[in-house]
């Protein structure tokens, strides 16, 4: 149903099914990055995608991130990615560094290659926060990745 009479506006679509999707997890805050990895991994069967059409590397940290998602967009066999990890406010600048660039390089390889990734890299002050959060966010990446890629398939060239 479109919000505004005669305009058509494209709805979400979360039907993983057929779909092939890359994710990239950070072994750093390990048992954050596997809460979120679970999460992820249950949203996207729920959705409808295959486990074979699924492919986990994992990289140390969050800045490691970006070049595997690089590498697995340039070879065209993924539909969607996602970047799974999380970022711990210390008591140097060091946070805002890792935050700051992990995100620039989703979004860089992203916009480059035109491959949606769900960008589900937590940045949070303490490890209660953290573990609070994992599970939605890893969820909400899976949904993010199903449904962008669905939409830039219909929007019209």
């Amino acid at each position: 149903m479109a919000r505004t009479d005669n305009i058509p506006e494209l709805e979400p679509e979360l039907s993983g099914a057929g779909l092939r999707v890359g994710i990239v997890m950070s072994r750093f805050n390990q048992d954050v990055g596997e809460g979120l990895l679970s999460a992820c991994t249950e949203e996207l069967l729920r959705l409808g995608v295959a486990p074979g059409d699924m492919l986990i590397a994992t990289v140390p940290g969050a800045l490691e991130i970006p070049p595997v998602l690089q590498k697995m967009a340039q070879g065209g066999r993924f539909d969607a990615l996602v970047a799974l990890g999380c970022v711990i406010r210390g008591e140097t600048y060091h946070f805002e560094i890792v935050s700051n660039e992990s995100a620039r390089g989703v979004t860089d390889v992203q916009l480059e290659f035109g491959v949606p990734i769900a960008n589900g890299v937590l940045t949070t002050e303490n490890d209660d926060q953290a573990l609070e959060r994992m599970r939605q966010k890893g969820m909400e990446a899976a949904q993010a990745a199903v449904e962008m890629t669905r939409l830039l398939a219909r929007i019209p060239a």
